[in-house]
Parts: structure tokens; sequence; C-alpha cells
């Protein structure tokens, strides 16, 4: 069952909910993830991030639109694409490709830019919660945006790689997957 309150695990320091009041309707703090990242690295005099992305400009202006579904759990999404495929069920290896992100945006794991999809067992424990979670919801040829809270993510942390960013114990991760396909249950074309 879905709620409608965002995880307080998400939310900016000094918040009270996800939500900010903007002239002509209400908006969520989270739609502005990339944006705020670039606003804060030109701040300090350093260029945006330039690597591959799931969600380019048009995307990231496109998801303003689309509504927050947060789940019982307290994991939160939003659609880029519906997928047209089937979902994969429990115990299944999924491929997808993803870009792992700090929620200030900036990318600390992603499979586009190792260049290979990534396979996983999903409802396995083979990857963190929140992403099984995402994952087992979706279907193939699918694109979602994942706002993972903290006990749902990296319970003991992340070491970060040189040039990327920690990710601290608990804390809140942002993910955009695309799940490509489920080997085994390959829809055959008529």
């Amino acid at each position: 069952m879905a709620s409608s309150s965002p995880s307080s695990l998400l939310l900016p320091l000094g918040s009270s909910s996800g939500k900010t009041t903007k002239r002509h309707g209400t908006i969520n703090v989270f739609d502005k993830v990339q944006g705020l990242f670039d606003d804060i690295a030109k701040a300090a005099g350093l260029p945006p991030e330039d690597k591959p992305r799931l969600c380019d400009e048009n995307c990231e202006k496109e998801l303003e639109n689309v509504p927050m579904v947060t789940t019982e759990s307290g994991l939160q999404f939003k659609d880029i694409k519906l997928g047209q495929g089937p979902s994969p069920p429990v115990g299944f290896q999924v491929a997808a490709n993803y870009v792992a992100m700090v929620p200030t945006g900036q990318i600390f794991d992603s499979s586009l830019e190792k260049g290979q999809l990534y396979i996983c067992r999903v409802g396995s424990d083979q990857v963190i919660k929140g992403l099984d979670e995402g994952i087992l919801s979706m279907k193939v040829g699918g694109k979602r945006r994942l706002y993972i809270p903290g006990l749902l993510a990296f319970p003991k942390g992340l070491t970060s790689a040189p040039g990327r960013p920690r990710v601290a114990p608990n804390s809140p991760v942002v993910f955009d997957v695309s799940l490509e396909y489920i080997p085994g249950l390959e829809v055959e074309e008529e």
C-alpha cells in the first residue's frame, strides 16, 4: 500500500515535508536534485558532471510533472518510461542499466560507465533492498528513478572510489534504472 507522505530520511535538514510551495502549485524537493548539484558546482567554479546518464536534461524537466509514488517501505519512485514487457519474478535474473547517485546528483556508480549491463537475481538479497523492490515492480523496457531511503540502501555505507562521493551508512541514495530484459523470459516476436 502506498502512502502519501515521503520518508523523512530523504528531506533536507529543517524540512517538515517533501514538498515546497511554488507560485502555481506544489513541487517535490527531489525533482531538482540534478539542478541543485549543477548550481553548487557552478558556484564552486566546478564544471557539472559530464558522465553518461539514463535521464538527460529533457528527461529531468519531464520528471517534474511525473507523480511520486511512495511505497509502504518508504521507497519512492517516478517512472521515466513505462515498460511493456513482463515484470521479473522473484529469484529470476535481470539485465539492467543503472546510474547510482548521492542525493546531490553526484554519481558514485554506473553500469553505463562500465559499458555493460548489470545482471543480478532480484528478490534474493544480491542488491540493496530499495533497488530490489524498485526493479521487482518494473516491466521490461521501463525506466525509473528510485529515491531510496537509508534503511533500504547501504546500512554499512560505501567507501568511495577515487573521484567519487562516499555513501555514509544509512544515507539515502538515488538510482536511475532501465530494465532491459529478463534472461529466460524473452518475449518471442510475431
